[in-house]
């Protein structure tokens, strides 16, 4: 494994649940992922700001207020903005299956909602990470 994956964990908007994002944040710093948590009620804007500081891999929102298309739309929209192609956003949360293609076109990565195990996103998460980093690579050389 290369270097260590840095993942800022996210809870955007006016929801104030945020015991699966700490639980996840817990369990991915535990599987050795550098894990920076925000905490509550982070605007898109500040998300990109802080993912941007913080060089992460990836960013994780955690949705449960119904807001999810406008919140990875406005993240993915203001990555793009600031040249950032190669952090993946992903999250979960309470997302309709009906939403799912429709953020997967905007490019977020896989969703994982309530009761998913932990060993499928940290096995996710290090393959997709190593995956753009391989591609970040090539494209450098």
């Amino acid at each position: 494994m290369g270097a260590k994956i840095r993942i800022l964990i996210c809870k955007p908007g006016l929801d104030g649940h945020d015991r699966g994002a700490k639980v996840v944040a817990s369990t991915l710093r535990d599987a050795g992922f550098e894990v920076i948590y925000t905490g509550l009620r982070q605007s898109p804007e500040m998300i990109v700001r802080d993912a941007i500081q913080e060089d992460v891999d990836a960013i994780g929102l955690s949705v449960h207020s119904g807001a999810h298309l406008t919140i990875f739309r406005r993240v993915t929209e203001l990555l793009a903005k600031e040249g950032v192609h190669h952090v993946l956003v992903t999250g979960g949360g309470i997302i309709p299956d009906q939403d799912l293609p429709k953020l997967v076109e905007m490019g977020v990565g896989r969703l994982f909602r309530p009761g998913t195990k932990s060993e499928e996103y940290i096995a996710y998460l290090r393959d997709e990470v190593d995956r753009r980093r391989r591609e970040r690579e090539a494209a450098e050389v």
